[in-house]
């Protein structure tokens, strides 16, 4: 008859499948960075444009809390894609002190051109895999979504 796993045991196990998930997370994402074109956005960049997609327009202070940064970090990057046409910036009218940050159409039709090249590339290595396998990644991804987004 099988035993239960002891405390340390199962904490061993939990360590050994987070030192593997993050290894694969991260040779993946390596991966797809190496895809990009020359010219492409900043990880910055990108992740500032991709917040103001999911989560609609969005304060300085509220756009850094979710990318995990000190606003003072993303001034520069706030600039960049407002000079670039990316992303608009007005007034809250709530408290007149603080900027509302939005995503422009131009700024949504280069966050689908960065997302396009990758997308492809992941799409093509995906066709080695198993339909069973393809599932099993969309869960996966699905739960690595929610963990990042968990404090």
């Amino acid at each position: 008859m099988e035993t239960a796993p002891t405390e340390t045991e199962a904490a061993t196990t939990t360590a050994d499948t987070a030192a593997e998930v993050r290894q694969g997370v991260t040779r993946l994402a390596r991966r797809l960075r190496a895809v990009r074109s020359l010219g492409t956005l900043s990880n910055n960049k990108l992740g500032v444009l991709g917040t103001l997609y999911r989560n609609g327009p969005s304060s300085p202070g509220e756009l850094a809390e979710t990318e995990r940064q000190q606003p003072q970090s993303l001034t520069r990057v706030f600039a960049e894609l407002e000079t670039d046409g990316l992303v608009s910036r007005t007034r809250d009218s709530r408290d007149g002190r603080q900027s509302i940050l939005s995503l422009t159409p131009a700024g949504k039709n280069a966050l689908r051109h960065e997302m396009a090249e990758r997308d492809a590339w992941l799409a093509s290595a995906m066709t080695e895999l198993t339909e069973t396998e393809r599932q099993v990644l969309v869960l996966a991804g699905r739960l690595m979504d929610r963990m990042a987004d968990s404090d």
